[in-house]
């Protein structure tokens, strides 16, 4: 069965495909038996929903539209080729992740490489590979001059990743509060115009797109609008003649859990601010620039789940402890204290009033925390925790940290496949890099 006592514990029961399934505690030990007493469940069908979403609002109101899917939030191959058949663009920030979306089988006429440090390699080989390239710094530039002296007849096209400031009210957005971004061409310091006077003087370069990324705290409508705003301009009047796309970076809020009781913009309500800008800005073009969106979370997040099995429950000093064969680390990297989405998945049926309880893990570490305060009936031993909304960075940032990185189980029209395996002592001291 499984259990729910509302948001206010931070438990509560997500309309998921999968529900029916999820609740049964005979299939759901079957598959324990298959991968391990805790796992990642990959819900594919919900990822195609997600995309479909997403461009769906967007190119309904501006045609020439690119999704550039954020490796870095989640590469898990598998994940990333389901992506690139619907159509997205590979988005890296490494030459790791570039080399991956090739390993994958990805065009590199398709690959959008951005990040902050870039080496002469890399440079080259992106050039070389017609990949979409935003330049970060000016060394970068450096190095493109030096391959447009190499290879005098070859032409070149690059975009640039632009720093300009995006505060509200004089009161800064960006995440954790920092007053200004340390990313992209510094705009009204005249970087920007240094970047476009040097690049100018190569024949075979050209300066085909601008790109502004930024992380802010309340994901909201206004800095999209602001940044559409300034690169269109910008665009129309440094490189209006060889302008093919704008690119807003990503950030954008996904479907978030109704627990979190957050009242955030929809795919329709960014797409029709960012489109109609970018409709009345380039209206009388024939050939209007693409708009190029980058989501992550917005994409992954609510596709995975992590199921753990209870281990022990405990009472210390009148605090009831739910030790589970999962981490912090793997639904949480960065141990906020929120707690997620949660449901438990009961052996046998319980009529026991609500407790306040914590759920913890297997570590060493005291703050290792999956839930804090949850008021639910107590789990026992060997039912089943499963936390929602789990998609995003939980796979590129879990260590492993004292124990194995659990399996990876995709579901696709009720097959359930593994497509990551739980890691081994092979895997975990790889001994192609260590030294015994």
């Amino acid at each position: 069965m499984v259990k729910s006592t509302g948001v206010e514990g931070g438990l509560t029961v997500q309309q998921n495909p999968l529900d029916d399934f999820l609740s049964d505690h005979k299939k759901m030990t079957e598959l324990e038996h298959q991968f391990g007493s805790s796992f990642y469940l990959f819900n594919t069908e919900q990822l195609r929903m997600n995309y479909h979403k997403i461009e769906s609002a967007f190119k309904s109101r501006y045609s020439n539209f690119i999704i550039g899917y954020s490796y870095k939030t989640n590469y898990l191959p598998y994940l990333c080729k389901v992506l690139s058949k619907l159509g997205a663009y590979a988005e890296v920030v490494s030459r790791l992740e570039y080399d991956l979306a090739l390993k994958i089988g990805e065009n590199p006429k398709r690959i959008i490489f951005n990040g902050p440090l870039k080496s002469r390699d890399d440079i080259f080989y992106a050039i070389d590979n017609g990949s979409l390239l935003n330049l970060d710094s000016l060394y970068e530039i450096k190095f493109v001059e030096e391959y447009a002296k190499q290879y005098p007849k070859r032409d070149i096209k690059i975009g640039l990743r632009l720093n300009f400031d995006i505060s509200e009210n004089g009161v800064s957005p960006l995440q954790e509060g920092y007053p200004i971004s340390r990313f992209g061409i510094c705009v009204e310091s005249g970087t920007l115009h240094q970047a476009i006077t040097e690049l100018s003087a190569y024949k075979n370069i050209k300066i085909v797109g601008l790109h502004g990324h930024f992380s802010t705290k309340k994901r909201n409508i206004e800095a999209y609008q602001k940044i559409t705003e300034t690169l269109c301009k910008i665009g129309k009047r440094y490189i209006e003649e060889s302008l093919e796309y704008i690119d807003i970076g990503g950030g954008i809020y996904g479907e978030v859990p109704k627990s979190f009781n957050l009242n955030t913009p929809s795919f329709d309500d960014y797409a029709t601010v960012v489109c109609e800008i970018m409709n009345r800005e380039f209206a009388h073009w024939t050939n209007k620039p693409a708009l190029i969106l980058e989501p992550g979370i917005s994409m992954v997040a609510n596709t995975f789940q992590f199921v753990a099995k209870v281990i022990e429950t405990k009472t210390i000093r009148g605090q009831n402890f739910v030790l589970v064969d999962g981490s912090v680390h793997n639904i949480k990297p960065t141990m906020h204290k929120n707690n997620l989405p949660m449901r438990i998945t009961s052996q046998y049926p319980s009529s026991t009033k609500a407790t306040v309880f914590h759920v913890v893990g297997y570590t060493c570490m005291e703050k290792d925390y999956l839930a804090h305060e949850v008021v639910a009936e107590l789990p026992q031993i060997n039912d089943f925790l499963i936390f929602d909304n789990v998609g995003a960075y939980t796979i590129v940032f879990n260590p492993p940290f004292i124990k194995e990185r659990p399996g990876i189980v995709a579901v696709d029209e009720d097959e359930f496949m593994i497509v990551r395996k739980k890691e081994t002592l092979k895997q975990f001291v790889n001994e192609e890099i260590y030294t015994f």
